[in-house]
């Protein structure tokens, strides 16, 4: 299956080169959660953090799951994706996932079980750009765009994900799972 793809739309992921060394964007997998005329949005989807969820819902405390950096921006707010097609005011981002929603609905589930770790994740703050500004630097070589499936953003080890997609998308890119993170190192 050819992976890569030429433009950036709702539902893809970016995937940063290894020349990209931005704080936030360094080995990055970005999901993109909109795409319009008006501007991208999306989160990070493989970079965990030390915070954990009862640290932002203290309602929730009996609940460990993992929290991930979303990107630099409102990094002083909480966004989710997850894999329920029945809470009010999300948004379809890609057949089985979901992005925001009520979230009183959301911990409701979470304290009756309903909702496990693998059809949820958080993030702190997001990632965004304004018009034109993700395909310019698309056109400047920062990013790869590929196709994902809802159980490969959500089901997977967020440490591997750079390197597993990079491996998914043939030999040319292949290589570059290899880099390291500092490439004044290499």
């Amino acid at each position: 299956m050819d992976r890569q793809i030429k433009g950036p739309k709702q539902g893809i992921i970016l995937i940063s080169e290894p020349s990209l060394q931005d704080y936030y964007f360094k080995q990055s997998v970005v999901l993109l959660a909109e795409h319009s005329k008006e501007g991208t949005f999306g989160v990070i989807i493989n970079k965990p953090i030390e915070m954990r969820l009862p640290e932002i819902f203290d309602d929730l405390s009996e609940f460990d799951f993992k929290v991930y950096l979303g990107g630099p921006v409102k990094t002083d707010s909480v966004f989710f994706i997850h894999t329920l097609d029945d809470i009010n005011g999300s948004l379809k981002i890609m057949k089985g996932l979901y992005w925001g929603g009520d979230i009183a609905t959301i911990k409701s589930c979470i304290r009756k079980g309903l909702i496990g770790e693998n059809q949820i994740r958080f993030f702190v703050g997001y990632s965004g750009w304004n018009p034109a500004q993700l395909e310019r630097e698309i056109s400047e070589n920062s990013w790869v765009l590929s196709h994902t499936t809802a159980r490969e953003v959500i089901d997977s080890k967020p440490e591997l994900l750079w390197s597993n997609y990079l491996k998914h998308m043939g030999q040319d890119y292949a290589i570059w799972a290899n880099y390291p993170p500092d490439l004044t190192l290499n």
